[in-house]
């Protein structure tokens, strides 16, 4: 009977001395718990009878093997269930189990429907296994990729014995992937095509004609892969970068399990290659050969076990061939591996750390492989290196080898721990890669990274100059945190390495995030981002301390993962960290001000009315000094870039912009320069400036109808727009104005009709219906009862309309407020969650604040987002005689912040508790009702 043969570094690990050879994952060489042979072979037989008709033959081969299909897939299942986080019985258990069904396929076609007790020469076949099948290596769901050899031109009974083989196997509901050569065609087309040639590397025979597969190895060894070493590592490798260019990052937080960077696939590329050139199944003899040092290859069995289970737990929990993690399943792979919640955090957050950490096993080991490879010739250095003419000077104790940054004497370079820093300033001084070996040394060496280097001036020079002297600190904190040295040097770190937020608003783990806003801050710095980010790159041109900017950055996070505000606890611990990188006393109370407050200002511009004057004067309150006001908006644009690709865009561009400039005349003019009056006066002259050619009369009516929040609620631009439709409107008629409003990546809806209770509302509706998300609105009334209302929307792309949509638009949103829909009934349908978000719980919270603004009560509801929520709680608000002045949406993935600013049916605030608790029932009952009718 043959086994899977030992091609995954687990089943190679039982055959050498680990570290730690207790965390090695067992294979199963006994598979009697699976499926009893003999017997199944007697029961097939059995019903087979006296039969030769085929459909019937077919018919009762189907019945019997399907039943010890689903016995047996249940028995490998069950061994997964045991023990959740092993997953070599599992792979091992799945192949042998086709491996049964394919074989006694091939016995009951070639003994009894199509019978051939002497075949010729011409008619011997052989069917092998190849691919991940032939690796000995399956999923519940893999595909079964079976290569049907025959010694020449295919005859009429070898086709009819696989056409028959199929249709059996098939009816199995297996995935059957398959092909009908000649050894010669074999050659010849793996010759052309690496895709096959790599299927055929890992051919295990399984039926049939033996001989013959024994020459077909014997003829790929000897004629095709023989002297193509190099063509065929350059060949996966460029698979490889392509592949992971398509996946995206490792930290991507929706990874791909097979393709993803860090993968199985990567795994795989590493076995292919290690066969390819050193004709082995066995990687444990790359230890024994030196390329691997032992602990090395127990990390990489550890990440490979890991990798396998998680892709068996997702097969099973979907009942397919996913590879995708995607959020819901997240969910249910960490349950179903054990993973609880624990310290604050989810389970499904510590089972993606797990995994992340386990994806950089993968890139590590496979960078060490790759160096080992060169050193041997067998792959060519990167194309861009090979094209220097000249090699970098090095200072001394380093050398340049194939291109990359190598050290000289290993225990000359140990001596002195400060070159455990060094090494990532001479990278950054040269622009070299480090070489793969210094690498290995570093990260086998981390202990000499203690209390007393990190205290050390020295190190603390190294480390500072490493973010603010090169240009691209990004580079080196990237490395240095993949190596483990940024989480020994700074031990508060290592908590957020690879940490994910389970959420759809984060697209990076914590540790990646905090570099990609590194790296967003260095190309402001370097003049890359003036003309998208004019105000950060004015501030840093004119000066600012750099040093507290990057540390800040560097820290604001760290306090993530606790069950402790993050911003809180993060002060804290940058008030400990920061002395340690050489901060002075000043410095550091700066850094702890911003890691305490970095969200202050985005929450400011993003969940407040920026328009209503007590905003940024509570703000410019909040930061003092102008300073300060730099610092946090230079921070608070790289924390919102780093946060993921459209992240950042026009809406929060304007926003920001617009509470820095207020709040530096503020700080610089005094207060007074925000006082209400001021605004409204100057408003007025801008719109009679706007309104060429309109008569006194009309411009005195106009400008005499609004009240003051009107004034300073809007651009001029709306001024205009509005000052139009109201001109002669009807009592009964309703003019809209529907223009894109480039400047905020949004389309603008002016509406004018007649005011009266819960128009805000239903204009929110009417907005609804057209699958509009709002992003910001306002409504004012007039002195002639005319209300005015402004919403700015985006499409489910978070992009503005396009032209050819604007005129549905209009119509339906005419529509319903005319009445001809009622939107109450026409949003359902539309109110519905995904299936992938419905995984994400984020609990409730409403607030009230009467200290927020001089007229209003804010109240500000932070809950999970769907289509319908805006209607629904801005409908709520209506039946219980609030009135709506303005509304501020700030989304964050899945979660949503709705401020509305409000008033009581008599113009007054909600300074009663009893009516405070009053409407959060009702808005919270509205919010659960809601949510549960979008999951129906």
């Amino acid at each position: 009977m043959t086994q899977p043969h030992p091609a995954s570094a687990a089943q190679a690990s039982k055959s050498l001395s680990l570290t730690n050879p207790s965390e090695a994952p067992a294979a199963s060489d006994d598979f009697s718990d699976i499926l009893d042979v003999p017997s199944l072979r007697d029961a097939m037989w059995a019903a087979v009878g006296d039969s030769y008709d085929e459909r019937d033959v077919r018919s009762a081969v189907v019945a019997v093997l399907k039943d010890a299909q689903k016995t047996g897939r249940a028995a490998v299942a069950a061994r997964l269930d045991a023990n959740p986080r092993n997953a070599l019985p599992v792979t091992t258990g799945y192949t042998w189990l086709t491996d049964q069904l394919v074989k006694l396929t091939f016995e009951i076609v070639t003994e009894r429907v199509h019978r051939n007790p002497n075949p010729t020469e011409g008619e011997r076949l052989t069917v092998l296994a190849v691919g991940g099948y032939g690796r000995g290596e399956m999923a519940p769901f893999s595909d079964v990729d079976l290569l049907f050899l025959t010694p020449y031109k295919i005859t009429a009974w070898a086709e009819s014995v696989i056409e028959s083989m199929l249709y059996i196997l098939w009816d199995l509901k297996l995935k059957v992937g398959h092909s009908s050569r000649t050894v010669k065609d074999c050659l010849r087309l793996g010759a052309d095509d690496f895709t096959i040639r790599t299927a055929m590397l890992e051919h295990r025979f399984l039926v049939g004609y033996e001989p013959l597969a024994a020459e077909l190895d014997t003829k790929l060894w000897n004629t095709l892969f023989k002297g193509t070493e190099v063509e065929f590592v350059e060949a996966k490798l460029a698979e490889r970068d392509a592949r992971h260019v398509k996946q995206g990052q490792r930290y991507m937080v929706e990874p791909n399990v097979k393709e993803g960077k860090g993968g199985l696939r990567d795994l795989q590329s590493l076995f292919w290659i290690a066969k390819y050139i050193h004709h082995t199944d066995d990687l444990g003899k790359l230890v024994r050969a030196g390329v691997f040092r032992a602990e090395e290859f127990a990390t990489f069995v550890k990440a490979e076990n890991f990798l396998w289970a998680v892709r068996c737990h997702l097969h099973l929990a979907s009942g397919r061939a996913t590879e995708q993690l995607t959020f819901d399943m997240q969910v249910e792979v960490a349950d179903r591996m054990g993973y609880t919640d624990k310290g604050g955090r989810r389970g499904v957050e510590i089972f993606m750390q797990d995994f992340f950490r386990h994806a950089t096993s993968v890139g590590d080991l496979t960078r060490i492989f790759l160096t080992s490879l060169e050193a041997s010739q067998q792959k060519d250095p990167p194309l861009l290196l090979r094209l220097f003419k000249r090699v970098p000077k090095t200072r001394d104790g380093y050398e340049v080898v194939n291109n990359r940054l190598a050290i000289t004497d290993d225990a000359a370079f140990l001596a002195d721990k400060m070159n455990l820093l060094r090494i990532f300033e001479e990278a950054l001084r040269t622009g070299l890669l480090i070489h793969a070996n210094a690498m290995r040394l570093i990260s086998a060496n981390l202990h000499l990274i203690d209390k007393d280097m990190r205290e050390d001036k020295e190190a603390q020079r190294i480390f500072i100059d490493l973010l603010l002297k090169h240009g691209n600190p990004e580079r080196a904190l990237r490395r240095m945190n993949e190596l483990g040295v940024l989480s020994a040097f700074i031990p508060e770190f290592e908590p957020i390495v690879a940490m994910m937020q389970f959420n759809m608003y984060h697209h990076y783990t914590v540790d990646e995030h905090t570099i990609q806003c590194i790296w967003h801050l260095s190309e402001i710095e370097n003049g890359h981002l003036e003309e998208d980010l004019p105000v950060a790159s004015s501030i840093l041109k004119h000066g600012i301390n750099r040093k507290v900017l990057y540390v800040a950055l560097l820290l604001h996070d760290i306090g993530k993962g606790r069950d402790e505000d993050h911003s809180v606890l993060g002060a804290k611990i940058a008030r400990k960290v920061a002395p340690r990188l050489g901060l002075n006393k000043q410095e550091c109370a700066t850094v702890e001000w911003l890691v305490r407050y970095h969200l202050l200002m985005s929450d400011m511009a993003q969940k407040r009315d920026i328009a209503d004057p007590r905003t940024v004067r509570d703000f410019a309150k909040a930061v003092q000094t102008r300073e300060r006001l730099d610092l946090l908006c230079v921070l608070t644009v790289c924390d919102i870039r780093g946060v993921g690709p459209g992240t950042w865009n026009n809406w929060k561009a304007v926003l920001i912009r617009a509470l820095y400039r207020q709040t530096r005349r503020a700080l610089e003019d005094g207060m007074e320069a925000l006082n209400r009056e001021n605004r409204g006066t100057e408003a007025k002259k801008a719109l009679r400036d706007a309104l060429q050619g309109w008569d006194a009369k009309d411009l005195r009516i106009e400008t005499a109808r609004h009240y003051p929040p009107y004034w300073q609620g809007l651009h001029v631009t709306a001024h205009k727009v509005f000052a139009n439709l109201l001109r002669d409107i009807g009592d009964n008629e309703i003019r809209i104005d529907i223009h894109p409003d480039e400047d905020r990546d949004a389309t603008r809806v002016c509406f004018a009709l007649s005011d009266h209770p819960g128009i805000f509302s239903r204009l929110a509706g009417a907005v609804a219906l057209v699958g509009a998300n709002v992003v910001d609105a306002r409504t004012f009334t007039s002195k002639d009862g005319f209300a005015t209302a402004a919403f700015w929307i985006q499409d489910s792309d978070g992009s503005p309309y396009e032209d050819a949509r604007i005129p549905r638009l209009r119509d339906m949103i005419a529509k319903t407020l005319r009445g001809d829909i009622v939107a109450r009934e026409a949003i359902k349908p539309r109110d519905k969650m995904k299936k992938r978000e419905r995984a994400f719980n984020v609990p409730t919270s409403i607030t009230f604040d009467n200290e927020g603004s001089e007229i209003y009560t804010i109240i500000e509801v932070d809950t999970r987002d769907r289509p319908g929520l805006l209607f629904d709680l801005t409908r709520t608000l209506a039946n219980a005689n609030v009135y709506i002045a303005s509304a501020v949406i700030a989304t964050y993935g899945e979660q949503v912040v709705d401020t509305f600013y409000v008033k009581d049916m008599f113009g007054l605030k909600f300074h009663s508790e009893s009516k405070q608790k009053s409407l959060e029932t009702k808005l919270r009952t509205a919010i659960s009702e809601g949510a549960a009718r979008a999951k129906e």
